[in-house]
């Protein structure tokens, strides 16, 4: 009878104990590598953001510009405003007064004003004007200003209607609160066109901060997009812990 032919005893080659040390090794590393890495973008995603709200803060020099409050208020606000616009008139009427009672006057915050006089003429007109009161007769005139030309803006005021903010017009309103020897002085200062440096400063903010229309609000650099007072008082809240490094 014919043997079956007997088939090698061959055995499986044995796996080396090393290579399964060094692919555990290897998938250890890149599991770290990549934790590592994800770690990393989410460290730099929160520093871009703090870093590009920092160059939002400092993109606003407030030197040199009119403002309510007290010097050590911990929070400022800028609000960019148009004196022909009927809603900055609106906001002037309505909501600034209680910014002005519960967070002015209680040395929460700096108020600040700025222009974009996007409208017309007589938006760059009544700003320049503005800013020539600043520079002559100081803050406390600007701000009665300010107050007086939105008080006599216009209640059916049309946007492509020019010439009734008109350099007599400026003339007379500062006479409602100004010496004659001081509405000279500013008539003189906007008439050789002085307060246009002021002017364009005002308008690089508008530029880098991409302000898009009036009123504008910013709190400490960063533009507030809340809807009511509540969430304008959180948002100041807020910027004062954030200032104080009480996060």
């Amino acid at each position: 009878m014919a043997k079956s032919k007997k088939k090698p005893n061959k055995k499986p080659p044995k796996k080396s104990t090393m290579s399964s040390n060094q692919s555990s090794k290897w998938i250890f590393w890149v599991i770290g590598i990549f934790s590592v890495c994800v770690l990393g973008l989410i460290f730099l995603g929160n520093f871009s953001g703090k870093e590009k709200e920092q160059e939002q803060e400092a993109a606003i020099n407030y030197e040199n510009q009119p403002y309510l409050g007290e010097e050590s208020a911990p929070v400022q606000i800028v609000e960019f405003g148009d004196y022909k616009c009927p809603v900055c008139k609106d906001f002037n009427e309505s909501f600034f007064p209680q910014i002005e009672k519960e967070l002015i006057e209680t040395g929460k915050v700096k108020f600040y004003f700025m222009n974009d006089p996007f409208i017309n003429v007589d938006s760059e007109r009544s700003a320049l004007f503005a800013e020539a009161v600043y520079q002559e007769l100081g803050n406390d005139a600007f701000w009665k200003f300010h107050e007086r030309l939105y008080e006599k803006q216009p209640e059916d005021v049309k946007y492509e209607k020019v010439d009734l903010y008109t350099p007599s017009f400026l003339e007379s309103t500062l006479k409602e609160i100004a010496s004659e020897g001081e509405v000279s002085k500013v008539v003189k200062a906007f008439e050789e066109n002085n307060a246009k440096n002021a002017l364009d400063q005002d308008l690089s903010y508008v530029e880098k901060l991409g302000v898009t229309g009036t009123p504008t609000l910013f709190i400490n650099g960063k533009q507030f997009e809340g809807r009511t007072f509540d969430d304008f008082k959180e948002m100041v809240k807020k910027a004062a812990k954030e200032k104080s490094g009480d996060e």
